[in-house]
């Protein structure tokens, strides 16, 4: 299973190895990478492509503020390699995720009002990107948020998601030290 991925991963990443080194390793400002020499691959500036990304997760956030929880997974790919990561662990497969937010959110008020902020795309391919952002929830007893990295692929029927990393983050006073 394991030479799969690194087969997955390079196909999606462009890349033909992945090397892991105890290094410290150098990460660039958070800026959109918008030309084929900053991503280090031959990827064409299309802002039609980048327009698309955006606006993949505005009808997520109207379908999840809508109670409708198949319509926000309509933005991912509907194939049993979806993946999504987060504090509870890894799930495989739309289906896996559907039943992982309904578990979740079983009512409106669980689910509160989405709102997607401060995103970051960077193509990593012509078919493929990488999109980084900031969550919230603003529900009546709290405000949970965090941040997501996704991992988007374009089919024919367009742009879908096939890995979500998704981690919640604290606010300073309720972070323990």
């Amino acid at each position: 299973m394991k030479p799969m991925r690194y087969v997955v991963a390079s196909l999606v990443l462009g890349v033909t190895a992945l090397p892991f080194t105890s290094q410290p390793v150098s990460v660039p400002p958070a800026t959109n990478v918008t030309s084929a020499q900053d991503a280090g691959a031959a990827v064409p500036r299309d802002n039609d492509t980048h327009a698309a990304l955006g606006a993949l997760l505005g009808p997520q956030a109207e379908a999840w503020n809508h109670g409708d929880i198949e319509g926000f997974l309509a933005g991912y790919w509907k194939s049993d390699r979806t993946t999504f990561a987060g504090s509870s662990g890894v799930f495989r497969g739309w289906q896996a995720l559907l039943d992982r937010y309904r578990r979740n959110y079983p009512d409106r008020a669980t689910m509160g009002r989405l709102a997607f902020k401060d995103l970051e795309i960077t193509p990593l391919g012509a078919d493929a990107a990488l999109i980084l952002g900031h969550w919230e929830l603003e529900r009546e007893k709290d405000r949970p948020g965090g941040i997501f990295t996704l991992v988007v692929r374009r089919f024919p029927q367009g742009w879908r998601i096939i890995h979500d990393h998704t981690s919640l983050v604290l606010p300073p006073a309720a972070a323990k030290p």
